[in-house]
């Protein structure tokens, strides 16, 4: 199957604004033990912080001395630097390089990495407040694709916790969020 990454970029950065609402709690835990929700959200945030600039052809260098740190309104935080980064999705060329910090890839590339981390941590986040854990089902069949072909050395990058062991039949969600280290039971 084909994706449409533009606009699944836009369907996860959906998916994501409406667990924000749900927050009452920022410095409740997430499932990575390692990041209150407040943690958890500012990394997304500062995610969409960096595309316009890397899109545009900045080194990370570059872009790090442009971007601004964040307020303390995170909701509003988001709704910025969302509509910026999906603005800066959309005008960029379907040939450019990204310069990312651990190599250049194409922006496709980039693109469907940023997709597959706004929606797993969309599941993050609705873990840690209660919210529906159901994912947009396209999203999860994309993001499928990115982290499948990885599943052998996603927790050796560093990034992921162990794959957690569930069954070859389980549903896709709850197979994706295993193999990159979540227990969705």
């Amino acid at each position: 199957m084909t994706h449409d990454w533009l606009e699944l970029q836009g369907r996860a950065h959906r998916e994501f604004a409406g667990r924000l609402s749900g927050i009452t709690d920022w410095d409740a835990s997430t499932p990575d033990a390692d990041w209150s929700i407040r943690d958890l959200v500012s990394h997304v945030i500062e995610e969409q912080q960096w595309a316009p600039y890397l899109l545009a052809g900045s080194s990370i260098a570059q872009a790090r001395k442009d971007i601004e740190p964040l307020r303390e309104d995170l909701r509003q935080e988001w709704q910025l630097y969302s509509l910026a980064a999906l603005a800066a999705w959309e005008a960029a060329p379907r040939e450019s390089m990204v310069r990312l910090s651990y190599d250049t890839v194409t922006m496709d590339e980039y693109l469907r990495e940023q997709v597959a981390d706004v929606t797993i941590h969309t599941w993050d986040l609705s873990r840690a407040t209660g919210a529906d854990e159901l994912l947009d089902l396209e999203l999860v069949e994309a993001v499928w694709t990115v982290f499948e072909p990885q599943k052998e050395t996603l927790a050796a990058s560093g990034l992921f916790a162990p794959p957690v062991p569930i069954p070859d039949d389980a549903p896709l969600l709850s197979r994706l969020l295993a193999v990159t280290g979540r227990d969705p039971r």
